[in-house]
């Protein structure tokens, strides 16, 4: 009886979770214009994840360069998605948001809980993941180099990583490197739970 009761209380568990759109691995979410996605299940040959906050300077300043590398790749079967990781925002502020920084053609994402970002070692926006086809993520950092450190912005952009990483894993070759420090605002949920006691 007790594991009978305990077998429907699963059930009504992953019915209500499915119902959310969530699943019970969080690896199906509704974007913002109601549509479910599977960011880690690219339907081409990848999906690139850009972390991304609406108060963020940085984030809002590569909205322009994020949008150029994700029109180039469209056409290559790559898509690409906005993860918001705004402690506090709706809906319509990120739809605002995605309108005012002119993002087309480009799906977004509240990230309320922080999974998505703990699920792809995200710390930072704005900072970018590649899925391949297979559900590995290739990489994972920075758009390009534009920022020594905080507050030091290059005159000259010599390295592409993103747009990089995005041609290789189109070709089948590795991406070299596979991680960059991506410089930005950090992500507070997901900074404070993984950083380590002093």
């Amino acid at each position: 009886m007790i594991a009978a009761s305990r077998r429907i209380a699963l059930v009504l568990l992953l019915s209500s979770t499915a119902a959310l759109g969530v699943g019970p691995s969080a690896r199906q979410v509704r974007d913002v214009d109601g549509m479910t996605r599977d960011l880690f299940t690219p339907a081409g040959r990848a999906n690139v994840l850009v972390f991304v906050s609406s108060d963020c300077p940085i984030s809002n300043g590569y909205a322009p360069e994020i949008q150029r590398i994700c029109a180039d790749g469209r056409g290559a079967g790559v898509t690409c998605a906005l993860v918001y990781e705004d402690v506090s925002i709706d809906t319509a502020a990120v739809r605002s948001h995605r309108d005012q920084y002119r993002y087309r053609d480009m799906p977004a994402v509240i990230d309320a809980d922080g999974a998505i970002a703990r699920r792809a070692k995200a710390t930072v926006t704005p900072q970018a993941v590649v899925v391949d086809r297979a559900g590995v993520v290739k990489y994972r950092g920075r758009i390009d180099n534009q920022y020594a450190a905080l507050g030091k912005p290059r005159r000259v952009v010599t390295v592409h990583d993103l747009s990089d990483a995005i041609t290789a894993v189109i070709a089948g070759r590795p991406v070299v490197p596979a991680e960059t420090e991506a410089v930005g605002c950090f992500i507070p949920r997901i900074t404070s739970s993984t950083r380590t006691p002093q």
